[in-house]
């Protein structure tokens, strides 16, 4: 499997509103954190969430988290 692209060594915070979101896997997407479709022909797929209510969330920025699409922690050890 292809490693990612690495955009930020930091999560995005943010807040959102209620609504389903497309997580950007490949990390070459130009509308970071949020899937532009740049990861079509690859292995890459985003991944969707949906929210219920507003929240402040903590979205991976270097596309190696373990739980997807929130930050894990592991931009520590890049």
């Amino acid at each position: 499997m292809a490693e990612p692209a690495c955009p930020q060594k930091a999560p995005y915070a943010l807040e959102l509103a209620p609504g389903d979101y497309w997580w950007c896997a490949c990390g070459l997407s130009k509308k970071q954190p949020f899937c532009d479709g740049s990861h079509k022909g690859s292995e890459f797929s985003p991944v969707k969430f949906t929210l219920a209510e507003s929240e402040k969330k903590w979205l991976c920025g270097c596309k190696r988290t373990k739980n997807p699409p929130f930050c894990d922690g592991m931009h520590k050890s890049l």
